[in-house]
């Protein structure tokens, strides 16, 4: 298709935070344009403005477009697919439910980009950072077998925690990492919540956030795991343990990292590697891929969530702090911005990729 022709798209899940960043990012995109909204049966049939009514919770307002637009029911799977060309899909439902719901859509032939976790341990659904794997969107025809599908599919992306710590290992996975401990500090819009709506994280710091450890730990394997037979095989290294804590920051998700290496490098050579690495995005020149995806900070008290957070359109990946450790070798710190590259802005650059290397077509 001719990127002059604008792709149909749809966002289910539109009325939530996620949603809603969605359709920011998706406001004057060079290659889609939002053309159904979807989101519960309580929300279908009104107006998209009346639907989210005062829950709007970005500080920029909403856009205009999409106001009047008449939200669809995301159950009503085959009224939805029959006016866009895939689907973006960040809705708050049990994971089965969405498990269920995301094959749907796959199987009416409308592509699905998913912010969600039901699917990310499908092992032919690809759970993508596209700067890192994307030669896993290979098993997607592996998928389509499966579904019985020409066109349909799902990709995902995987959780907004693991975007701060896993793009600044990759580059050095060559010198054999086998041991890693992350601490991540966590927005409290990963919740999907606002101050306003979560009064008691003011002043506070919440030590567990549900099922995030698990994620943080295992997830990073199946970025680094290898596509074997049509389906993706997890890697098998590093060990990784992690303590994921919910901070009283609006946006942002911060990691304190040590890491053990087989083959330590020296601090030069982590430097490199980290202002060298780049990816499919940037050779394609994706429009919401980071120019520089990881920017390495000398000053002492960076990366800082408030100031670095939106870099590159909250798209790149920050580090700072990197020094040599008494106990591992090595201990940095990450931060990335959760809702953009670690939510929306990740899954839109995932189909961005999707549509560049034509599987939507």
């Amino acid at each position: 298709m001719e990127t002059n022709q604008k792709m149909k798209v749809g966002v289910i899940g539109a009325t939530g935070m996620v949603g809603q960043r969605f359709l920011t990012l998706l406001e004057d995109h060079p290659y889609f344009e939002v053309s159904v909204l979807a989101a519960s049966a309580r929300s279908a049939g009104q107006t998209y403005e009346a639907a989210v009514g005062d829950r709007w919770k970005l500080s920029i307002p909403m856009p205009e477009k999409y106001k009047t637009m008449i939200v669809k029911d995301a159950a009503d799977v085959s009224a939805v697919a029959a006016e866009c060309s895939f689907v973006f899909c960040a809705v708050n439902m049990k994971k089965d439910e969405i498990k269920a719901l995301e094959e749907a859509y796959a199987k009416a032939e409308c592509p699905v980009v998913s912010n969600n976790s039901a699917n990310r341990w499908t092992p032919d659904v690809p759970m993508v950072i596209p700067e890192i794997n994307d030669a896993h969107l290979a098993v997607i025809e592996h998928q389509r077998k499966r579904l019985g599908t020409k066109r349909g599919f799902i990709a995902v992306k995987p959780n907004c925690s693991i975007q701060s710590y896993v793009p600044l290992l990759t580059p050095l996975l060559k010198y054999g990492i086998e041991e890693v401990v992350a601490t991540t500090y966590q927005a409290i819009s990963g919740a999907g919540k606002t101050f306003r709506e979560w009064p008691e994280m003011i002043d506070n710091v919440i030590p567990f956030i549900g099922g995030e450890e698990e994620k943080s730990e295992q997830e990073p394997l199946r970025v680094w795991g290898k596509v074997e037979n049509g389906v993706v095989v997890k890697a098998e290294a590093p060990i990784i343990t992690t303590q994921c804590i919910r901070v009283p920051v609006v946006d942002g998700h911060t990691a304190a990292v040590f890491v053990k290496f087989k083959n330590k490098p020296s601090k030069e050579e982590i430097l490199n590697a980290w202002a060298n690495y780049s990816g499919k995005p940037q050779a394609l020149e994706l429009p919401h891929a980071p120019k520089q995806f990881i920017h390495y900070f000398e000053e002492d008290n960076r990366p800082q969530a408030h100031l670095d957070r939106d870099l590159e359109g909250g798209m790149a990946i920050s580090a700072g702090r990197l020094r040599e450790d008494t106990l591992f070798d090595y201990k940095f710190v990450g931060l990335s911005h959760n809702t953009l590259r670690g939510a929306a802005g990740g899954a839109v650059l995932i189909a961005e990729l999707l549509y560049r290397e034509g599987y939507f077509n």
